[in-house]
C-alpha cells in the first residue's frame, strides 16, 4: 500500500509537472508600444490625445466624413479594404479603441459601453466634426448604435456589421474562458497566437482566408503591453441591457450581416432591423462575423451605394 502510494505521489507529480512545463512553454512577455509600431504604424497613422490616452487613428480621403469603429480584440486594420475602397468619395476616420491596438489599456479600465460612447464623442470634438456617418462591427457596431442613439443631431447615417446589443446565450470560447478567474489571470500571460487563431476561424465563413500574416497581426497586436489585461478586463464588464434603446436611432441605418456568423446569431439580424425604423438589412450568405474583411470589396460596395442615398440632401465638410 505504501509502495502504491508513492507511485501514486510520483505520478501526479510528474503529471502536474508537465502542465506547468506546458504552460511555462506558452508564456509570453509583452510587446512594447514601439516595436508595435514599427510593424502596425505606417505614414497615414496619427495621434491625438483623447481622455489621457494617445490614441492611434487614421484620417484619409476627401468628402463627408465617415468614423469606423472595429470590434472586440481588434484594430483599425480590420476596416483595411473599405479604406481602401471608400477614401476616394469619403473622409474615412478609423481609429484604434481604448483597450485595443496602438491605443493600448484605457487608464481607468473603463471599458462599459457608456465610457466608449463618451471617447467617440470626444474623439469627435478633437477632430473638430460637426456630423458624421458612422460605421461599426460586433462590440464597435454596438458603440456605434449607442452612440447614434445618444447623439441623434451628429449622426447622419449609419451602418453596423455583426453589431453586439441582445443577449447571446453562447458567447464565443474566448470570452468564456476570460471569465474563468484563474483562466483569464492566464490569458494576461499566455502566448495568445492559438486562441486568436481559433477565434478568426470561428469568425470566417471562409477559414482558407485566415492568413498566417492575418493572425500575427491580431496576436502581435494582443501582445502590445497591456492589451491583454485589457481584453480580460473589458469581457468582465458586466454587461447591462440597453436593447430597448436600438429603437431610439433616428440615423437612416444599414444593416450588413454574415449568414455564418458563429459569434452573433444571424436571427439578431433581422431583430435589428425590426428595431430601427426604415433600417436595410443585407445577409451575405458566404461571410461571417466580419464582411468588411472577409468580403472587404463587396460590403464597401453596399455601403458606399447606401451613403450615396442617406447623404444625398445633406452636405459635410472635408478636412
Amino acid at each position: 500500500m505504501l509502495r502504491f502510494s508513492r507511485l501514486l505521489a510520483w505520478s501526479l507529480t510528474a503529471v502536474f509537472a508537465a502542465v506547468a512545463l506546458g504552460i511555462a512553454s506558452q508564456v509570453a512577455g509583452d510587446v512594447s508600444l514601439e516595436e508595435v509600431k514599427r510593424s502596425y504604424a505606417n505614414g497615414a497613422s496619427r495621434f491625438v490625445e483623447v481622455n489621457d490616452l494617445q490614441v492611434h487613428y487614421r484620417d484619409e480621403g476627401q468628402g463627408p466624413p465617415f468614423v469606423l469603429l472595429h470590434g472586440t480584440g481588434s484594430s483599425l486594420h480590420t476596416w483595411d479594404a473599405w479604406a481602401e475602397s471608400l477614401r476616394g468619395k469619403y473622409r474615412v476616420i478609423r481609429m484604434d479603441l481604448p483597450g485595443f491596438g496602438l491605443t493600448g489599456p484605457d487608464r481607468r479600465d473603463d471599458y462599459r459601453i457608456d465610457a466608449y460612447v463618451e471617447f467617440v464623442e470626444r474623439f469627435r470634438k478633437r477632430l473638430g466634426l460637426e456630423s458624421l456617418a458612422l460605421a461599426g462591427n460586433s462590440l464597435g457596431g454596438q458603440i456605434a448604435w449607442s452612440y447614434a442613439a445618444a447623439h441623434p443631431e451628429r449622426v447622419q447615417a449609419l451602418v453596423l456589421l455583426d453589431p453586439t446589443g441582445y443577449r447571446i446565450d453562447r458567447p464565443a470560447l474566448v470570452f468564456r474562458l476570460a471569465r474563468i478567474p484563474v483562466v483569464s489571470w492566464l490569458m494576461t500571460k499566455l502566448d495568445p497566437g492559438r486562441i486568436t487563431e481559433k477565434t478568426l476561424r470561428d469568425c470566417y465563413a471562409d477559414p482558407r482566408k485566415v492568413t498566417p500574416e492575418l493572425v500575427e497581426r491580431y496576436r502581435k497586436l494582443a501582445l502590445r503591453e497591456g492589451n491583454r489585461r485589457a481584453f480580460v478586463a473589458r469581457v468582465a464588464t458586466r454587461a447591462t441591457d440597453r436593447s430597448a434603446d436600438i429603437a431610439k436611432v433616428q440615423a437612416p441605418t444599414l444593416v450588413l450581416w454574415g449568414a455564418q456568423d458563429r459569434l452573433v446569431p444571424v436571427e439578431h439580424a433581422y431583430r435589428f432591423q425590426r428595431a430601427i425604423p426604415g433600417a436595410k438589412l443585407i445577409v451575405y450568405e458566404d461571410a461571417g462575423h466580419v464582411p468588411m474583411e472577409e468580403i472587404g470589396g463587396r460590403s464597401a460596395a453596399n455601403a458606399d451605394a447606401f451613403l450615396s442615398a442617406a447623404l444625398r440632401p445633406q452636405t459635410a465638410s472635408g478636412k
